[in-house]
């Protein structure tokens, strides 16, 4: 089976207190993880040590950054590269998330640099990939987001797009009050699948877990996660919920 994720996406929410008294209450629901499944916290950065220490004796269960920078080093005021969350041992990165491409701009040609850089530092990227509201009004899902992936990730080899993540975010579901059915999900993961497959082959398309990240909340997650191509969710609001995290953890195949 594929590997199976719940990922919380704190985004810019909670106090250091907060966050230590959130992941406190998840950890003490003492959750079992198959070995296929895990969880991951994408926290702000300066989180990021407090909660790898909270999770080094808890199996499967990882932090991530929220995002890094598409160089190296350098004069970068303000951003944190691949190589400084390598080292404090982050093994997750959320590249691409639909705030980070609205409000700063960011193209799928400098997420495909900060992909390579993520893979370079042994870290795994979480990509994130959707379309908005106009587009999907328009029917041109399909190839938008096709374009998200060649352009950020069809540089890379068979061996490389294995360690990557894929996060499928229905912009137009979050916030519009339209939602996303089940079907609607499960349609375009087997989409992206597809898009996988023609490129790299049945073979490494199937192993690649594609999460859900269109409002995710403790009250569907079991009949998202039921579909066959979604494997999991990056979930945002619903992460903020002690209670709500710890039913989407349990919802994982």
């Amino acid at each position: 089976m594929r590997t199976q994720i719940a990922a919380a996406n704190w985004k810019m929410n909670l106090t250091y207190r907060q966050g230590e008294e959130l992941l406190d209450e998840i950890l003490d629901a003492d959750i079992p993880l198959e070995a296929h499944q895990r969880v991951v916290f994408a926290v702000p950065f300066p989180y990021l040590i407090m909660v790898n220490s909270e999770l080094a004796d808890e199996n499967n269960y990882f932090a991530a950054a929220q995002n890094c920078s598409d160089k190296r080093s350098g004069a970068y005021t303000g951003e944190v590269s691949a190589e400084m969350l390598q080292s404090i041992n982050i093994r997750y990165a959320v590249i691409g998330h639909s705030e980070r491409r609205e409000y700063f701009s960011e193209t799928n040609q400098a997420l495909a640099q900060k992909a390579a850089l993520c893979l370079e530092a042994g870290i795994t990227p979480i990509f994130c990939c959707g379309e908005p509201l106009n587009i999907r009004e328009a029917g041109t899902q399909n190839n938008y987001v096709k374009t998200q992936l060649e352009e950020s990730l069809f540089g890379f080899s068979e061996g490389r797009i294995s360690g990557i993540v894929i996060a499928y975010e229905p912009i137009w579901a979050i916030g519009t009050g339209k939602t996303a059915t089940t079907e609607q999900a499960q349609e375009m993961h087997a989409f992206i699948r597809s898009v996988l497959e023609g490129k790299y082959g049945a073979d490494v398309a199937e192993a690649i877990p594609i999460l859900y990240g269109g409002s995710v909340k403790a009250g569907n997650a079991k009949e998202l996660f039921r579909c066959p191509d979604v494997d999991g969710g990056l979930v945002g609001g619903a992460s903020l919920i002690g209670a709500d995290f710890i039913k989407i953890i349990h919802s994982l195949k």
